[in-house]
Parts: C-alpha cells; sequence; structure tokens
C-alpha cells in the first residue's frame, strides 16, 4: 500500500509516520504498465539525465510476538505529471537534495510544520516531474520468475509494432 500524498499528513494511518519517520526511497527509475490487446506493457519511468530519483518514504515499526522489530515502508505516491502521466496516475513524490535535509530532519513535527512541509513536497515533486521521461520496456520484465534483476537490458527502451 502507498500514502496518497493528499491526505498523508492528515491521515490518522500515516499522519504520524508523516510526523516522525520520514525516510528516502533512492531509485534510478520505475515500472508502470499499461494494458494493451496483446497484455500488459511496463514502461520505465526516470529521470532525463539518468540521475538518482529520491522518492519521499514514510517508515513503520511494530514488535512482533517473537519480540523481534519489524519495520517497514510505504511510498508516499501523488498525481503523476509531465512523461510519468503518459503511463500512469499516479507517482511517487519526489525530493531534491535540498529538500531531503529538512524530509530526514529528526524530531517530531506539529502540525503546522507538517502542512508547510506537505506543501513544499508538493512543489518540489512537480518540478522533479518534470525531468521525468518514460520509454517501452521488453515484457521480460513482467516475469519476476525469470528476469535477472541485474540485467541492464531491463530499463533498455524497445520499439512498439
Amino acid at each position: 500500500m502507498n500514502a496518497r500524498f493528499e491526505t498523508a499528513h492528515t491521515n490518522g494511518m500515516f499522519r504520524a509516520g508523516f510526523a516522525s519517520s520520514r525516510a528516502v526511497v533512492a531509485m534510478t527509475g520505475y515500472y508502470e504498465w499499461v494494458e494493451m490487446d496483446d497484455g500488459k506493457q511496463p514502461y520505465y519511468v526516470h529521470a532525463t539525465g539518468g540521475e538518482l530519483l529520491h522518492a519521499a518514504g514514510l517508515t513503520t515499526a511494530e514488535q512482533n510476538s517473537d519480540g523481534e522489530w519489524d519495520v517497514s515502508f510505504t511510498i508516499i505516491t501523488r498525481e503523476a505529471k509531465d512523461a510519468a502521466g503518459d503511463v500512469h496516475d499516479r507517482m511517487p513524490a519526489f525530493l531534491d537534495d535540498e529538500l531531503m535535509v529538512d524530509w530526514l530532519a529528526p524530531g517530531k513535527l506539529e502540525k503546522d510544520e507538517r502542512e508547510h512541509l506537505h506543501g513544499v513536497l508538493g512543489d518540489v515533486s512537480e518540478t522533479v516531474a518534470a525531468s521525468l521521461v518514460t520509454h517501452p520496456v521488453d515484457r521480460a520484465v513482467n516475469n519476476v520468475r525469470t528476469l535477472d534483476r541485474s540485467d541492464s537490458a531491463l530499463i533498455a527502451p524497445i520499439e512498439l509494432e
């Protein structure tokens, strides 16, 4: 499950994480799928220059019945903008280097601080979205049982017929 940008800072399920358990999820890009007549076509969404993207995330920690801590994270998603919107209606909310400093600052944010950070995240995320491009990739991406995750061909552009 992803946290919706629109409500992550106010929703009971994610509000506490937004206030004090923020994380950064680094990625070179991500996949989205478009339903075609002959199945799902994967697309790779990434920055034009291939630079690393930083998605806004939230963490949770819960002690299980064995006394061990289970730590998980979720990515904040928002309405897709620019190229990402060509293949899917949602996309990660992205951070730039400057916002990452505030995003990862320790301590608990009060309501007005959460609202301010939420607004800045919205603005910065739209700016980062303007640098995204997308292209179709081989459908080998669709089979997690047979793909080699280190194969750079999985993000190589292909021509669609």
